[in-house]
């Protein structure tokens, strides 16, 4: 009688021994990678919101300077700050300003530009250890005072 129940549920396919470990040493490799890659894909996006926040800080602290040349200075250093902050390293880092908005006269809308690069490296992004950096770029505007004189 057990001969025949066993012959039965192989027939259906019911006894498959072996099948799942094999299954789960295939699929285990691939879910580790998906995972890997949604972190790094998540990393990558809070270190382009990181340096967008920091040309933010970098525009408006350069529009609310006096002079052009103070107004660089403050970018750099609101720009610094800012990625200091929020824990992002970079291997080289710019700040670029557009202030050609103090040339214009009193009453006349301006606005000044900051772009921030950092040129991160991967290892700080995905796995520990890992060769290569990427560049990353935010750029932001901030308004100058209509009527502020310049």
């Amino acid at each position: 009688m057990r001969l025949i129940q066993r012959l039965r549920r192989r027939l259906r396919g019911q006894e498959e021994t072996g099948s799942i470990p094999l299954e789960l040493a295939i699929l285990t490799p691939a879910g580790l990678l998906l995972i890997s890659v949604v972190v790094f894909a998540g990393r990558v996006a809070l270190a382009h919101q990181t340096l967008d926040g920091a040309a933010a800080s970098a525009a408006r602290d350069a529009s609310i300077s006096r002079t052009q040349p103070a107004a660089n200075s403050a970018a750099s250093a609101a720009a610094m700050q800012a990625l200091s902050q929020q824990g992002l390293t970079c291997a080289r880092t710019s700040v670029q300003v557009d202030t050609t908005g103090f040339a214009s006269p009193a009453g006349t809308p301006a606005t000044i530009t900051a772009t921030v690069t950092c040129v991160v490296p991967l290892a700080d992004l995905a796995i520990p250890g890992l060769p290569g950096s990427m560049t990353i770029t935010g750029t932001a505007s901030s308004p100058l005072d209509t009527y502020r004189e310049r």
